[in-house]
Order: structure tokens, then C-alpha cells, then sequence
């Protein structure tokens, strides 16, 4: 059985590239087009092992306080956070998550997801 990767991005051309990306990595896909999608997928969907965001979004939060907050509530899931317009700083992303801007260095993105869900 693969892991699961909840992929969080609300523009659908780049969401998608992102999911191909989870694919030819070995994983498989979940979907969300913002953080409350997301939050309710988490609560549903229990073996997602890596969350994949992007910082800008509409809604109730931002990438980066979905990365937060699901770092505080659910240890287990290693989290990748993404923005083609935003460079946070060490202290804005949680412990053990990793920055790519946009566009990916996609090889590079793919060993990064192999690696962190392989420990």
C-alpha cells in the first residue's frame, strides 16, 4: 500500500501538476482546494502521511497556519510548503517541513517526499 499525500493548492492547473508529482514519486493523491477542505480530509481520511501546501490561498487560513496547525495535532505527518510568491522564513515553517519555491525542481521534489516517508 502506498502513503497517502494530501496535496493543498486552490488554483486546479497547478494542483494537478502537483498530484502528478505525489504519483511518479510513488504516492498516492488526495486533493484539497484550501485549508478547510483539507482540515475535513484529515479528519476523514486517517493514513495521510505528508501534506503538501501551497502558502497562498483563499479561505479561513494560509498554507503556512494549515502546516502549523497540523503540526500541533497531527505529529505523524510531514509537511512540504510550497509558494511561487513567498519565501518564509526557517521559524514560519514547522519543525522537520521543507520549503520548494515555485516553480518545482521537480526530481528534486520527488526524492524529498521518497526521503521523508521513508523514516
Amino acid at each position: 500500500m502506498s502513503h497517502k499525500v494530501l496535496v493543498v493548492e486552490d488554483e486546479p492547473f497547478v494542483r494537478m501538476v502537483a498530484v502528478d508529482v505525489v504519483e511518479q514519486a510513488g504516492f498516492e493523491a488526495v486533493e484539497a482546494g484550501n485549508a478547510d477542505e483539507a482540515l475535513e480530509l484529515l479528519e476523514k481520511v486517517p493514513d495521510i502521511r505528508l501534506l503538501f501546501t501551497d502558502i497562498d490561498m483563499p479561505g479561513s487560513m494560509n498554507g503556512l497556519r494549515l502546516a502549523a496547525a497540523v503540526h500541533d495535532r497531527w505529529t505523524q505527518i510531514q509537511i512540504i510548503v510550497v509558494s511561487g510568491k513567498q519565501r518564509p522564513s526557517k521559524t514560519e515553517i514547522p519543525d522537520r517541513g521543507v520549503f520548494f519555491s515555485k516553480p518545482y525542481d521537480l526530481a528534486r521534489l520527488c526524492r524529498t517526499m521518497q526521503d521523508m516517508l521513508a523514516a
